[in-house]
């Protein structure tokens, strides 16, 4: 048996009559951009997440520039971040024509460690964005009072962690948090999509704008600020909202199947990711270190098991960002990364998959 790293497939099978009406009910509105599906959609996800407002936007990249956007933050201007995160994080600090400035993260979470952070702080400093990395919140009390103590913005990037909770609250309860839809999230949409979570209703009113052109909802085709195109559409919004429903019983299940590798693979030769602290974990993906990473990879592909890598470089190792490598030490994002393998890990992964791939990683 072949076990796929990831078939979207099977979650579209399972809720295809949900989403082939939700098509249709689009359809016969013919409403497709800005229209009600999305303001559902908005108000679904902010009381979802414990906040007051949600504003739709065409993805994960643009809900962190559009958030650092509202808050002020541009050109001249630094934003700390973790050196072991998705590329896309850097990109969306880069679009604002802030300078991205790289922190370690901690070795036991792998998210990004406090005090790093604030060795990273400088004068230019503006904002802290911790990544809720791998489905896992990012230890956010000491970074809100760093925030707090140094007047920062503070903007969480919760693109894998739907439904997580750090000390009982979820992302964007507290403070600006942004969302990715990208189908292959806890919660994705069927094509690019995402969303800025905050409490701030002037940030709410200023991120509305901006995702349109910078346009007065009230005063279309006159822009009172630069904005950009990024509008969360119609179909994309029905289609979520009618896939939140089942989100926490898809992190339910995300959740019994990290508990069972943790439990299997206890005494197997590779570092498991740290214990879960309560619910601040919803598994997006399940990720091990192991010292020979190819080597591990090859055996368990031929065991028919299919893995990825979540993420092979520091970004201070990547060839567009090679000018972020400072004088602070990045060592532990370096081990990281150069051990990191992603196994399969989804609410539609079945009992027999799951028995298989600890079978081959046993083996391997």
């Amino acid at each position: 048996m072949s076990v796929p790293f990831v078939d979207l497939s099977r979650q579209a099978a399972a809720i295809a009559d949900e989403l082939e009406a939700g098509f249709a009910d689009v359809l016969r509105r013919g409403r497709f951009v800005g229209g009600p599906a999305l303001e559902r959609f908005e108000s679904a996800w902010a009381t979802y997440c414990g906040a007051a407002h949600a504003v739709g936007v065409n993805s994960g990249t643009d809900a962190i520039a559009l958030s650092l956007r509202a808050h002020g933050v541009g050109a001249g201007d630094e934003v700390v971040t973790a050196a072991n995160t998705c590329v896309a994080t850097i990109t969306a600090i880069v679009a604002t024509g802030a300078t991205p400035v790289l922190a370690d993260v901690d070795p036991t979470t792998w998210t990004l460690d406090p005090a790093s952070a604030e060795a990273a702080l400088s004068t230019r400093t503006r904002a802290l964005v911790p990544v809720h990395l791998y489905g896992r919140c990012a230890d956010l009390e000491p970074l809100r009072a760093l925030a707090a103590e140094r007047d920062l913005v503070l903007v969480e990037d919760a693109a894998q962690a739907h439904g997580a909770e750090y000390k009982g609250s979820r992302p964007g309860s507290t403070s600006t948090a942004t969302y990715s839809f990208y189908p292959t999230k806890n919660l994705g949409a069927l094509g690019d999509a995402g969303v800025v979570v905050t409490n701030d209703a002037a940030i709410a009113d200023e991120l509305r704008r901006l995702r349109s052109h910078g346009e007065r909802a009230e005063a279309r085709g006159i822009a009172i600020a630069p904005g950009v195109n990024s509008r969360l559409d119609e179909v994309q919004a029905e289609l979520l909202t009618r896939k939140l429903a089942h989100l926490d019983g898809w992190n339910l299940r995300r959740r019994e199947l990290a508990a069972y590798y943790r439990r299997e693979l206890a005494n197997a030769p590779i570092t498991l990711p740290a214990e879960p602290d309560g619910d601040n974990h919803v598994w997006h993906l399940f990720v091990v270190l192991a010292e020979d990473r190819e080597a591990f990879r090859a055996r368990l592909r031929e065991g028919g098991v299919e893995t990825l890598v979540h993420y092979p470089e520091p970004i201070h190792r990547q060839p567009a960002y090679t000018s972020l490598a400072g004088e602070l030490p990045l060592d532990v994002s370096e081990r990281v990364c150069a051990q990191v393998v992603s196994l399969p890990l989804y609410a539609e992964l079945t009992d027999a998959e799951a028995e298989q791939v600890v079978e081959v990683v046993r083996a391997a």
